[in-house]
C-alpha cells in the first residue's frame, strides 16, 4: 500500500502505554493486567507481527461500544515491555479525520509541558481515505527505573460491512531502554521498516458482543 504523508512535525510526549481514554478520543490512561483476561473481541491468537508471537495479557470493556485488548510477547510485561500491540475497537461510527485531529492535538498539548528534543510525529492516509496512521517517537526519563525511547504506531481504520459501522485502532509500540540519544536514534532507523509492517500486516477478524461495562477505579 502506497501512502501519501500529510504531516511531519517535531512534538513531544509524555506517557508510557498505548491506550485510549474517551470513545471519540485517542487519550492514554494507565493499565494493569487483570488477573484473567477475557478475549472480549473474539481474536484468534496469539497475534503473529514481524515473525513473533504476541498474548493477550489484558482487555477491559471501556462503554457498551468500546472493547480493547493489549498483547505482549511471551516474556516482556507491562511495566518493562519491549513490544506491544494494543487493539480498540467501536462497534459505532467514528470520523476518522476527527480521531486522528484529536490524537496530534493531544500530542501537541503535551509538547508544551514536556520538552523532548528527540520526539516526532508524522501523520500518513491511504490513498483510498479509508485509513490513516499517526506515528511518533518519545523518550521517558521516569522516576524511578531506566530512562528509554518508545516509538508508537496507531493505524486507524474504518469497517462498513452491510451497512453496519465500526471503527478500530491497532497500535504497536517499541522500546529500547538507556542512553536517550542513542535510543531514539535506533528507533528512527527502523522507522520505515516497523511502518510498512504495520501498513501491510492483516487487521485480526473481530467478532464483537459487547461484555459488562467495567467501573472506574
Amino acid at each position: 500500500m502506497k501512502l501519501r504523508n500529510l504531516l511531519a512535525v517535531s512534538v513531544g510526549l509524555a506517557f508510557s502505554s498505548l491506550v485510549y481514554s474517551q470513545e471519540t478520543k485517542t487519550e492514554e490512561v494507565p493499565v494493569s493486567a487483570p488477573v484473567e483476561v477475557i478475549d472480549r473481541l473474539n481474536i484468534p491468537g496469539p497475534l503473529t507481527f514481524r515473525e513473533s508471537e504476541y498474548f493477550l495479557t489484558w482487555s477491559k470493556q471501556n462503554s457498551p461500544t468500546w472493547a480493547q485488548q493489549q498483547y505482549l510477547m511471551r516474556d516482556d510485561d507491562f511495566k518493562n515491555y519491549k513490544e506491544l500491540i494494543n487493539i480498540s475497537y467501536f462497534d459505532k461510527e467514528i470520523d476518522i479525520e476527527t480521531a486522528v485531529k484529536q490524537k496530534v492535538e493531544y500530542v501537541e498539548r503535551l509538547k508544551e509541558k514536556n520538552q523532548d528534543k528527540y520526539a516526532f510525529v508524522g501523520v500518513t492516509e491511504s490513498p483510498d481515505g479509508k485509513e490513516m496512521i499517526v506515528d511518533y517517537l518519545i523518550t521517558v526519563s521516569p522516576k524511578e527505573g531506566e530512562s528509554y525511547a518508545e516509538y508508537n504506531i496507531d493505524r486507524f481504520k474504518n469497517f462498513d460491512s452491510n451497512g453496519k459501522k465500526s471503527f478500530l485502532i491497532f497500535s504497536y509500540s517499541k522500546r529500547i531502554a538507556g542512553d536517550l540519544k542513542y535510543s531514539s536514534k535506533a528507533l528512527s532507523k527502523e522507522r520505515n521498516r516497523l511502518m510498512e509492517a504495520v501498513i501491510t500486516t492483516a487487521i485480526p477478524t473481530v467478532t464483537y458482543k459487547s461484555t459488562a461495562v467495567e467501573p472506574k477505579k
